[in-house]
Formats: structure tokens, C-alpha cells, sequence
């Protein structure tokens, strides 16, 4: 009725409210995450408001006034219902105590969830009953008619004929259950989701030692043409180096002369794709010696190429033939794209002989010898000027073409520090050579580390492309001392994970602790962790059924999906105890337990569904609520039907006609 409506409407009001304040006292902003955390802590809200105000409902309903039911539902359900909250807060713990990116980027998340629950706890031992006791006051006291509905009795034949059939209904879900294990394999996986900002990068990489000017002027051609394409809107170009860290999740590129980068914006994010293919064609004749590439802007940590093979040894020859051995077999996969290594093309270099012996008799030391190859070649930094807030360098340079660095260093003059006068350079040389050599050396915990970049094909994830060229590459047989590692979404993902995995210990301890302390027996324990497992059912049905991948998020929806079931089935056995304590006999009080929390653990099942259906529609929580709500979907069912068909067995109640 209406007067349930609004005082479960106004705790959950009051609720809210204060969760609000307590962020503003923790210094949590209101963003993505956290506003998709108070929509998730929503649904989870009113549980606890719903339990109690339908047992007062019910206490009222056989007599009670409001006053005397209020102190009964309270007093036999404060703590069970605290227990659950613990629990469901203990759920999302993995993510709170995670020292990884993931950790620091969803911690909000977490102390949002946290924060919420405990006040709905709060709310529904306290104001509850106030609100109940006056609302309800007048039109619930006597309710005079108990006659079961049409919902209730077809509840109570289907949960008969379960509990009469215990071993077939266990083994029909267990059986279900495998399945689901089994087909947790055609779910598709990912780690975080694209951004739906209508956003994406360019790359642009020039010849390795091409001057920034040089690159300057060919970002300036790049970028017109990138403002022609259709539906383009803006462009942001930089030289030189990425774009400051405007968002947690993007990690600018260290400062390279012939780096470009462009951040483009698009009129809407369904044309994003199709301006990205058209350039794809578009820039290259701008540049014949330049690389672009393109990456979509991401909701979460793992920015850079989503897929990386890392070889590391000491041999650069060595390593380079690694990679482009890497690559080929990229290429031949031919759906994966935008291959590339990090070290780049070697650089041409021109190697200068000292002549000791000759120098040595000219009076010319090391230091002049390469001051002059530097004021012939590249140029001679002579200081640094001042202006405001900007310093500028100073640079000597022969005036020379471009082309003549050879002959201009052939042809010059080095001063001699001892003889006070310049001497031919050809005297204190022994010769000259253009030779190639690394420009760009990366290592990795000090060791040499070349890595291969590439992206995965168009309408596919990074971790199917990655199953896909794992073994292939994992074939590559390395020579002694070398060793290849992963870097890319797999790294990410896994460390993410790993870094979970690391708090959910203590997270599943807690969890465990005060189910057993809940009910001092381990009878009790057993069945809510026997039904536990079973939970991924309606997670893969709801995957599959969507195509959504499960990612992070959805790992994180499963976790809270767990603290989910447990709230509901301790409410559950708690209740089926409570009445056997009271001297019903334990057949009936199964069965009239169950049926008392239908109305509880639909609703609230209900409430949480419905307030995930907002999230479907945002990109970055949409496999989170995909996973909860086909997950408690099912959940539901299990806390209705095999929580008590498990208490049967362990109890051993016979339902069995005579």
C-alpha cells in the first residue's frame, strides 16, 4: 500500500541525503563513479527499510498495535540485518583495499557503498519505526483478512513440491550450475570500456630524427586535413610531446621531437568509427615516412596499445629481429592492426674518428674535438635565455644546408686550447662514417626492452585477439637470456586483478566470521556458501543474452552480487530459526518462514533491478548492471527455493506424503 510506499520512500530520501553529506565531510566528488555507486547502493537501499517495515506490517496484521510491533521486528532483526549489511560492504572490500590504478580509480566506489549502507542499516532500526508507528497507525492495526493471494499460494506449491523433491530440485540446479561454468567461456571478456565521450586520438610518429620544426610543419597539414573530414568538430594539436594529463586514465607520451599528438572531437559518438576509417587512408599520403595511429579515449586505467609483447635481453640486433619476427606474425593474423614497435627505425648517424696521437701534438682535447662535430652537425648549446615564464635555448650552428652536416664537419676548423689558434679538423681526425644506429633504447628493470604495439581488428576485443595470437607468438623459440613478457590490456587486467584478488581474502574472512557468528552453528553457514556458487547462472544468461563482456566491472557486480545473496539468505534462515524457536514445528516453520519473506526478497530483488536499469544506458557501468541484474534475477530464486530446500536436507526434514 501507499503508506509502506512512503515511509520505505522517505528513509530512502533521508538516506541519500546523509550519504551526501558524509562524501562532502570525506572530500569525495560527485563524478562518474561515485554517482554510479549511489545508483547501485540505490537498489540495495530500501533492503533493509523493506524488511523491517513488512514485519511491522506483518506483527500489525495478527493484532499487534504499531508501537508493540515496531520494538519486536527491531529487536529481531537489528543484528541479522546488520550482519547482512557488514557483508554486502564486505563484498566490495576487494576493490577499497586494492593498491593497483583500478584501486585509486574506483576507490570511491567502494566508500560510496560503504557509507550508504551502513545508514540505511541505521535508518531502518531507527527511523523506520517511527515513521511506521505513525503511518501505520490508523489503516494497518487490524488487518482482519490473512487469506493468502493467488501469488502466495502458487509460491507455496511450488516450494512444497521442491521441498518433496529436494534431491531432484539440488541436482536440476546443480546440473544448471555446471552448465553455467561451462558456458562462462563464450562470454565475451574485456577489461574497461571505450569512452562514450565523442573523442578519440591520433598518433603521429615521424622519421626518428627529424627536427620538431620539421614535424611541426607536417602536424600543420595533418591537422587541416583532419578538420575537412566530415562530422569532425575540433581538432587539438601538439607538438612535441601529448597533451597535459586532462583525465586520470590518459598517460601522456614522454617529450620526442618527432612526436605529434591530435585529440579530435566528433559530432556524435556513432561517427567516431567511421571518421576514424576514412582517416586512416586520408593522413598517410601527408607524411610517406610517418606512422599514425588511433586510439579511443578509455573510461579506465590500461591507456597505450591494447595488445604487447614485451622482449627483453641484452643484444639490440638480437631484440630487433624478435620484434619484427613478432610483427610478421601479427600481420599474417590479419585482423589485427596498427602494428608497430616502440624502438622505432634505427637513426643515421655520422661516427668521428679522434686521432689521439695527432690531437695530442695539436694541442686539441676531446672536448674541443666534439664541441666542433656538434657546432657542424646539430649545434652547440651555448646556455639558455629567459623570458618570463618560457627559457629558450641557445644554439650555435654552422650556417649549412641541411644535407652538407658530412662535408661542412670534413671542411671545418677546431680550436686548440693550447696553441690559442684553429687547426684543420682532418689533422685530429682519423676519419669519418655514416652509420646507422639505435635512437631509442627502452629498458625495463634496467634491462633492454623492445615492445611490439598493435590493436585489435574492428568489432572485436582486445583479450579475444590476444587468445587468438598468444600461443603463436609464445612459439617463438628465444635464444638463452632473452625472455618475452605481456604487457598491453592483458598486464592491466591482470594486475588489476591480481591486485583484487589481494584484498578479497580478508573481504570472504569477514564474510564467512559473521555468518557463523550470526547463527553460532555451522549448519546455517553451510547453506547460504553452498548457494553462493550458484549465482553465476543468471550472470551468464544475462551476458550472453545481452553480448556484453565481462570485464572489471562486471567482476566487481559478481563480487557485490555475492554480499547480494548472503543479506538475503541469512534474513531467510534467521527467520526459519526465529520460528522454531517459537515452537513451531520445523516443517511448517520452513515453509511459513519462506513464505514470509517472499514479499521482502522480491521487493527488494525488484527495487535493485530497477534502479540498474539507468546504468544500461552508460558505457562504463552497463556489464556491471547486466551482471547484477541477471544475477540477483536468479539469486532471487535461489534464496526462495534452494536456501530452503538445502535446510531440509541439512536438517533432515522429510517432506515426504505418508
Amino acid at each position: 500500500g501507499w503508506r509502506s510506499g512512503v515511509v520505505v520512500g522517505m528513509v530512502l530520501l533521508v538516506t541519500v541525503m546523509g550519504t551526501i553529506l558524509i562524501m562532502w565531510l570525506m572530500n569525495i566528488q560527485l563524478q562518474r563513479i561515485s554517482l554510479g555507486a549511489m545508483v547501485i547502493a540505490m537498489g540495495m537501499l530500501v533492503d533493509n527499510a523493506i524488511v523491517v517495515a513488512e514485519g511491522m506490517m506483518i506483527r500489525m496484521a495478527t493484532g499487534g498495535t504499531a508501537k508493540s510491533a515496531a520494538s519486536f521486528i527491531v529487536k529481531r532483526t537489528q543484528w541479522p540485518l546488520l550482519g547482512a549489511t557488514v557483508i554486502g560492504i564486505a563484498a566490495f572490500s576487494g576493490i577499497g583495499l586494492s593498491d593497483d590504478a583500478t584501486g585509486e580509480f574506483l576507490y570511491s566506489l567502494f566508500a560510496v557503498v560503504m557509507v550508504s549502507l551502513l545508514m540505511s542499516w541505521v535508518l531502518a532500526v531507527t527511523l523506520v519505526p517511527v515513521l511506521g508507528a505513525y503511518f501505520y497507525r490508523k489503516g494497518m492495526q487490524q488487518v482482519g483478512d490473512d487469506k493468502p493471494t493467488t501469488m502466495q499460494r502458487w509460491f507455496t506449491g511450488v516450494l512444497t513440491q521442491a521441498l518433496r523433491l529436494r534431491w531432484v530440485t539440488i541436482a536440476v540446479l546443480t546440473l544448471i550450475t555446471v552448465v553455467a561454468y561451462g558456458s562462462f567461456g563464450m562470454v565475451k571478456q574485456g577489461f574497461f570500456p571505450p569512452s562514450n565521450a565523442p573523442i578519440f586520438f591520433v598518433h603521429y610518429w615521424g622519421p626518428q630524427d627529424r627536427d620538431i620544426r620539421a614535424t611541426e610543419a607536417k602536424a600543420k597539414l595533418a591537422e587541416q586535413r583532419l578538420l575537412n573530414q566530415e562530422n569532425v568538430t575540433a581538432v587539438t594539436t601538439f607538438i612535441g610531446q601529448g597533451a597535459d594529463r586532462f583525465t586520470l586514465t590518459y598517460a601522456p607520451k614522454s617529450a620526442n621531437e618527432n612526436y605529434g599528438f591530435f585529440m579530435v572531437r566528433v559530432n556524435a559518438l556513432e561517427n567516431v568509427a567511421g571518421v576514424v576509417s576514412n582517416l586512416q587512408n586520408a593522413l598517410n599520403d601527408i607524411d610517406l615516412d610517418a606512422n599514425f595511429y588511433f586510439e579511443r579515449m578509455q573510461f579506465g586505467p590500461g591507456s597505450g596499445a591494447k595488445l604487447e609483447a614485451r622482449f627483453s635481453g641484452p643484444d639490440t640486433e638480437v631484440l630487433r629481429q624478435l620484434a619484427e619476427q613478432t610483427k610478421g606474425l601479427m600481420m599474417a593474423d590479419g585482423a589485427i592492426k596498427d602494428i608497430r614497435h616502440n624502438w622505432r627505425e634505427k637513426g643515421v648517424a655520422i661516427n668521428t674518428h679522434y686521432d689521439n696521437y695527432n690531437a695530442g701534438i695539436a694541442g686539441v682535447s676531446h672536448s674541443d674535438f666534439s664541441q666542433t662535430v656538434q657546432y657542424a652537425s646539430n649545434g652547440l648549446s651555448l646556455g639558455t635565455v629567459q623570458d618570463g615564464d618560457y627559457a629558450y635555448s641557445i644554439v650555435a650552428k654552422m650556417a649549412q644546408p641541411d644535407d652538407a652536416d658530412l662535408q661542412a664537419i670534413r671542411e671545418s676548423q677546431v680550436w686548440s686550447s693550447q696553441q690559442r689558434q684553429y687547426v684543420p679538423f682532418a689533422q685530429v681526425s682519423s676519419g669519418l662514417e655514416v652509420i646507422t644506429e639505435e635512437l631509442r633504447i627502452h629498458r625495463k628493470d634496467r634491462v633492454r626492452t623492445i615492445t611490439v604495439e598493435a590493436e585489435p581488428g574492428d568489432n572485436e576485443t582486445a583479450a579475444k585477439a590476444f587468445a587468438r595470437i598468444r600461443p603463436v607468438i609464445e612459439d617463438i623459440e628465444l635464444p638463452p637470456g632473452y625472455s618475452l613478457e605481456w604487457g598491453g590490456e592483458f598486464e592491466s587486467s591482470s594486475d588489476a586483478q591480481k591486485a583484487l584478488g589481494a584484498g578479497l581474502p580478508a573481504g570472504f574472512l569477514v564474510m564467512f566470521i559473521i555468518s557463523v557468528l550470526l547463527f553460532g552453528h555451522a549448519r546455517q553457514p553451510l547453506i547460504i556458501w553452498l548457494v553462493v556458487p550458484m549465482a553465476i547462472v543468471g550472470v551468464v544468461a544475462g551476458l550472453l543474452a545481452t553480448d556484453m563482456p565481462f570485464g572489471f566491472m562486471s567482476l566487481l557486480g559478481f563480487l557485490s552480487l555475492f554480499g547480494m545473496l548472503i543479506k538475503n539468505a541469512i534474513v531467510l534462515i534467521e527467520e526459519i530459526d526465529l520460528q522454531i524457536e517459537e515452537g513451531r514445528e520445523i516443517r511448517k516453520a520452513i515453509v511459513e518462514a519462506t513464505l514470509s519473506r517472499l514479499r521482502p526478497v522480491s521487493l527488494a530483488a525488484v527495487t535493485t533491478i530497477l534502479g540498474m536499469a539507468p546504468l544500461l544506458f552508460d558505457a562504463f557501468f552497463a556489464d556491471m548492471a547486466v551482471t547484477i541484474m541477471g544475477g540477483l534475477t536468479f539469486a532471487t530464486i535461489l534464496t526462495l527455493i534452494a536456501v530452503p530446500v538445502l535446510y531440509s536436507i541439512l536438517f533432515k526434514v522429510s517432506y515426504r506424503k505418508a
